[in-house]
Parts: structure tokens; sequence; C-alpha cells
């Protein structure tokens, strides 16, 4: 699952990529007036890609506290 987390957490961080280059491109092309509220999209690809980081490292965090919590039980 780790290895799935990691590939959709790199895959958010190249939609946006890709998403600010494209309308990047057509605003130069066509016009700024015409694409700029498409930047939206990179934006909360990007944030998407940030809140999927905290969340793993979260998660993790919390995985290792139950983990040494059921070990003190043990002992």
């Amino acid at each position: 699952m780790k290895l799935y987390n990691t590939i959709m957490s790199y895959f958010w961080l190249a939609v946006a990529f890709v998403s600010f280059v494209t309308v990047t491109y057509l605003c130069f092309k066509e016009g700024f007036e015409k694409y700029a509220s498409n930047y939206v999209f990179s934006g909360i690809a990007l944030a998407t890609f940030f809140v999927k980081r905290w969340m793993m490292k979260r998660v993790g965090s919390h995985q290792q506290f139950l983990k040494d919590k059921s070990n003190e039980k043990e002992a």
C-alpha cells in the first residue's frame, strides 16, 4: 500500500506540473484572460500532493505509535 500511495502522490505532482505548463502555453498562445482561471486546477493538484504527503507521514507515525503501544502491553 505504501508503494501505491507514493505513486499516487507523485501522480498528483505530475498532473500539477503538466496542467501548469499547458495552461501557461495556452495563455501565451490565445490570451491570458481566456485561460487564467484554469490555474486553479494546477493549484488543486499541487494541494492534493501536499495533503497526501502529509497524511502518509501522519498515518505512518500513528501506526508506529500503535505498534509501540501493543509492545508495551505484551511486556
